[in-house]
């Protein structure tokens, strides 16, 4: 009997380790949070910035971060108007490289999603708003799907840049449009599964946030004008909040916590925190902060405050999550994305400034700063810490730092 059980436990925990293992990648980290649960990382950096374990150039023209799945790298580029996914070993080689199709060349041209790697299959979705699903191993295409010509949807000024999001067999992309604004479609055959016309509006750059609530899963993104929430399970469209600005850019994904979603944007709107009932079906508005507006560079969250860079206020910002009440601000570096791991705030601005910050709601302490001086691109690519490196993709080259 003892050793039933004992192989019975055995058995439970192999099988939680192989769900664990299969959990599909996700923008900016895990839960699309910016944190990364690091340690022993330097608390400091050299005159010059972190020693660089190593670069890789020739990775086409793109705006979208690595991931990491299959002890890889992996990393979109488009070469000569075609996206391409790049495979890569840790300390930097190019293991193989495979063609996805047209890719956005019209105004800042290049990649903008970042693949998702779930178990053997890779996904990547084209600023022309085509999704390729590929084998993870060799770059094989399985199949495509143009969700904006099949779906009746619309691509936007700078076309689409949502990386995409999955829940088991369901994929979650945005088309957009007035009848198939946003969908479920079968990630092991391209399939539809749901579709929801929510307020029909054009998509808004936005990667949407997946919130598991004890009886619902909500899907909760940006469209052009509105907050939305959805039914992950079946695309019934739960509620909405107005959110405009000038160019209908709303690319920062959410935040959730302790049952509340903060939202924000850029080109002046700002930012709400937004109560949940306990099932997600409705919301009350808990404040507005207008100054709060970054327009591309994520925020986080960290001990009951918020941090980040704004647009039309230009400085770095921290707010309070209950209160919405700000409490410091900086101008020290240039606005950008931010990321946080052991204890440290990683800031890369949109001048290639490159920062390792303590902040607290009482100020903002630059450590140590560096800058990037290679290539010519938009520093626009969201920073990623895997396994004591940050990696910081520009222009053509993705760059490994050593932080640990």
């Amino acid at each position: 009997m003892c050793k039933k059980i004992i192989f019975l436990l055995i058995t439970i925990v192999l099988n939680v380790l192989v769900i664990r293992a299969q959990e599909p990648t996700t923008w900016r980290g895990e839960g699309s949070t910016g944190i990364y649960n690091e340690t022993g990382l330097l608390k400091s950096w050299p005159v010059n910035g972190p020693e660089i374990a190593w670069k890789t150039s020739d990775l086409g023209e793109g705006h979208s971060s690595p991931v990491f799945a299959k002890d890889k790298i992996y990393l979109s580029g488009t070469i000569d108007g075609i996206g391409q996914i790049f495979a890569l070993s840790l300390d930097g080689k190019v293991l193989w490289k495979s063609p996805y199709g047209e890719e956005w060349i019209e105004n800042y041209p290049g990649s903008r999603s970042t693949p998702v790697i779930d178990g053997d299959l890779l996904y990547i979705y084209s600023g022309k708003g085509v999704i390729t699903c590929m084998d993870a191993n060799n770059g094989a295409v399985k199949w495509k799907k143009d969700v904006i010509k099949d779906l009746g949807g619309k691509n936007i000024v700078w076309g689409v840049t949502e990386t995409l999001v999955i829940d088991g067999d369901k994929l979650f992309v945005t088309p957009g449009g007035p009848v198939n604004n946003i969908v479920a479609i079968n990630r092991l055959n391209g399939n539809l599964i749901w579709s929801c016309k929510a307020e029909g509006e054009q998509s808004a750059y936005c990667t949407p946030l997946l919130v598991k609530l004890p009886t619902r899963k909500l899907l909760v993104t940006h469209t052009e004008k509105h907050i939305i929430a959805v039914d992950a399970e079946t695309g019934q469209f739960l509620w909405s909040q107005e959110q405009t600005n000038e160019y209908a850019v709303h690319a920062n994904t959410p935040i959730f916590h302790d049952n509340s979603l903060f939202c924000f944007s850029g080109y002046g709107w700002g930012s709400v925190k937004l109560d949940l009932n306990a099932d997600g079906s409705k919301i009350t508005r808990a404040w507005v902060n207008k100054k709060f507006d970054s327009r591309i560079g994520g925020a986080v969250l960290v001990n009951g405050y918020i941090y980040g860079s704004g647009d039309q206020n230009r400085q770095w910002q921290c707010i309070d999550w209950k209160t919405g009440e700000q409490k410091c601000e900086t101008k020290a570096i240039g606005p950008g994305n931010i990321i946080y791991s052991d204890g440290l705030f990683y800031c890369y601005s949109d001048r290639g400034e490159l920062a390792l910050v303590e902040a607290k709601p009482e100020g903002f302490n630059v450590i140590s700063k560096t800058k990037l001086v290679l290539g010519s691109a938009q520093h626009w690519a969201h920073l990623v810490i895997n396994k004591g490196r940050l990696y910081l993709r520009h222009d053509n080259t993705l760059i490994a730092y050593k932080i640990k």
